[in-house]
């Protein structure tokens, strides 16, 4: 199944911005976040779809998952 990956801020560093990825049904955030090389205390905010979501979510055919570094400032 396909997925729609979106990186952002410092995430995108060495990755990439936008990536479609053939994943195997029934995957989980976590799992996609592992594949990526990203820690996990970096993947501190995850949307599926514009909805906010959790690593164990599993992911559908055609879903969106954007990743957000933690987020500072004042």
């Amino acid at each position: 199944m396909k997925i729609t990956v979106k990186l952002f801020a410092t995430l995108r560093r060495g990755r990439f911005d936008l990536k479609t990825m053939e994943c195997d049904e029934g995957v989980i955030i976590h799992d996609l976040v592992k594949m990526l090389h990203i820690p996990e205390k970096e993947a501190a905010i995850i949307f599926v779809n514009s909805r906010h979501s959790e690593f164990h979510t599993v992911l559908k055919e055609g879903d969106t998952l954007a990743i957000f570094p933690p987020v500072g400032g004042g």
